[in-house]
Parts: C-alpha cells; sequence; structure tokens
C-alpha cells in the first residue's frame, strides 16, 4: 500500500478460536481462548497493519502489551479484533486495541510496537550472538 501510517489508521481481523488458542488446564468442557494467544492475535494484527504501511525492508517489534481480558469466548468462535493508531512519536506506534466475539466484548487496552529496519536490526541480533558466544 502507498498510504502512510498515521494517527487514526484502524484495522480489523477475525480469528476463530480453535484448539491451539484455547486454555486446557480446566478440561475440554472448559476450553476458551487463551489471554496468551489473544494478545498473540492483537500483535499479529497491529503488525501487518504497520508492515503494510512502511516502506520495504521495514519491520516492527512489540514493546509494550495492557490489555484487559473482559470475558471468555468459547472454542469455535469467531473474535474480531480492531486495532487502531491513536499515537505516533517517530518510530513508536501506540495502538487502542478491543475484541469482541458474537456474544460480549472480550478485550480492551492498548499495544506500543516500534518500526525498525530490517537489516540493521539482523546486524544488532548477529553482534549481540557474537557477545553471547564469547561469554
Amino acid at each position: 500500500m502507498d498510504e502512510s501510517l498515521k494517527v487514526g489508521a484502524s484495522a480489523t481481523r477475525t480469528v476463530e478460536v480453535d484448539t491451539d488458542r484455547t486454555i486446557d488446564f480446566m478440561g475440554d468442557d472448559a476450553r476458551v481462548y487463551a489471554t496468551p494467544s489473544l494478545v498473540r492475535d492483537i500483535e499479529h494484527t497491529c503488525r501487518d497493519m504497520i508492515v503494510a504501511l512502511v516502506p520495504e525492508g521495514q519491520d516492527s517489534v512489540g514493546t509494550v502489551v495492557s490489555i484487559v481480558h473482559l470475558a471468555p469466548t468459547l472454542l469455535g468462535m469467531a473474535v474480531e479484533i480492531t486495532v487502531t493508531v491513536e499515537e505516533l512519536d517517530g518510530r513508536k506506534v501506540v495502538f487502542a486495541v478491543s475484541a469482541s466475539d458474537p456474544l460480549d466484548k472480550i478485550c480492551k487496552g492498548r499495544h506500543e510496537r516500534f518500526i525498525v529496519d530490517i537489516d540493521k536490526t539482523q546486524e544488532r541480533l548477529r553482534q549481540k550472538a557474537e557477545k553471547a558466544r564469547g561469554s
């Protein structure tokens, strides 16, 4: 896309709560959308939006997640995740996030990501790996 990332830009994704996205510690009759899976889906929604709007060679990494998981979502239900750019500060992007299933609002919160240059990030990671091997 040729659009630039701007405050107010929004994206929505629908995910189905499959077995891999649920908790298992209370048995099969209590399989509901796990909070870590919800966070992963929020991060992917935000990242995909950023990648579509920044120049090739850039991506983003998550830096802050602050959500309230308000209600359970049952196995097999659809969840609609909506993310909206709330603030831009240099390469920092702050999103307002919300999610709903067909019956309830299940989540509200914020997520921050930082836009990075892929080549520079890979080089920093190589340098860190070298230092770790030398320790």
